[in-house]
């Protein structure tokens, strides 16, 4: 079954939306390593900060002091790749000053727990991803214009959740022409990241880095999938679970045919129990559906195709 980050065309995927409001962020007294000695200076905070426990301030500490030399490895063929900034998710990353945004904070802790607070795992991570978003080209994914009528039925960014995280759908029967949608696999793979990008940089990483996904399966089933839509899931899979690290709160999967709800649960003893706890299985039928998102989505925010008073598409 195709993780969370699988495919998803949107309907306002050429229009990006205005990052959800947050509050100003806050300053807290936090020691900060410096060059020779450690010092007590005001850092930056925000609602997402003031969460870390002090295990993760200590590796957070740890890996920003390494920030140079982790961007000198990602950007070798740079030479002052130790001082230049570098944009992520909307957010600008000063090697040699990161504690100035508490935001950065927030996205390096993405990456740090992912990694279980491992510094040396978590900067191979970091540094995968950096080289990867040069690589494809990640500035130029979003600048293509994309044919509305191959993806345009087949994502929407639609609502928010009751703590007002990002709501994405992905309707994985939106366009039943398998060819136009998976005939040029590596077109798909850039249409597919473009979306995902413009998802995450409308989270503003002071109050909100995570969002709610919702795929849904009606019209899907085992024999519908060819050779190119697997091997686009399959792309698709590895680079969301890679270099988009800690960013889902909640996972749906709605409509699920009989056969691939009993092959999920197959798998169950494969995915981690953390991994676990943020996927719902749900059936077929309007009021089941709209029951399980309204536990955490209001039914004024629930579009209308799931029995919700929100948008319809």
């Amino acid at each position: 079954m195709p993780d969370a980050t699988t495919p998803t065309p949107v309907a306002a995927a050429e229009t990006p939306v205005e990052k959800l409001s947050a509050a100003p962020s806050s300053a807290a007294r936090v020691e900060i390593a410096g060059s020779d000695a450690l010092s007590e200076t005001v850092e930056p905070q925000n609602s997402l900060t003031q969460k870390f426990t002090n295990a993760e301030w200590t590796a957070l500490k740890e890996l920003r002091a390494k920030l140079p030399d982790t961007f000198a490895e990602a950007f070798p063929d740079n030479e002052n790749a130790r001082s230049t900034p570098i944009t992520i998710w909307g957010v600008t990353v000063d090697p040699n000053n990161p504690q100035a945004d508490a935001r950065v904070s927030v996205v390096l802790m993405k990456f740090l727990r992912a990694r279980n607070l491992s510094i040396p795992d978590t900067r191979d991570k970091l540094v995968g991803t950096l080289r990867w978003r040069e690589s494809f080209n990640v500035e130029g994914a979003l600048k293509e214009d994309f044919p509305q009528d191959v993806f345009g039925s087949l994502a929407h960014i639609s609502g928010t959740d009751k703590q007002g995280r990002l709501v994405v759908y992905n309707i994985y029967g939106g366009n039943q022409d398998l060819k136009s949608v998976f005939g040029d696999v590596q077109r798909f793979i850039r249409w597919r990241v473009a979306l995902m990008e413009r998802s995450v940089m409308q989270l503003d990483f002071t109050e909100l880095d995570q969002m709610i996904q919702v795929h849904d399966y009606d019209g899907v089933s085992l024999t519908s999938r060819d050779a190119n839509s697997k091997a686009a899931a399959s792309e698709a899979t590895n680079i969301f679970q890679n270099h988009y690290p800690e960013m889902l709160y909640k996972k749906f999967f709605i409509n699920v045919p009989t056969l691939l709800n009993w092959i999920f649960w197959l798998f169950k003893p494969l995915v981690s129990a953390n991994t676990l706890a943020k996927m719902t299985v749900v059936g077929t039928g309007q009021h089941a559906i709209k029951k399980a998102l309204s536990e955490y989505i209001t039914v004024n925010q629930i579009p209308g195709r799931y029995g919700g008073e929100g948008e319809v598409f």
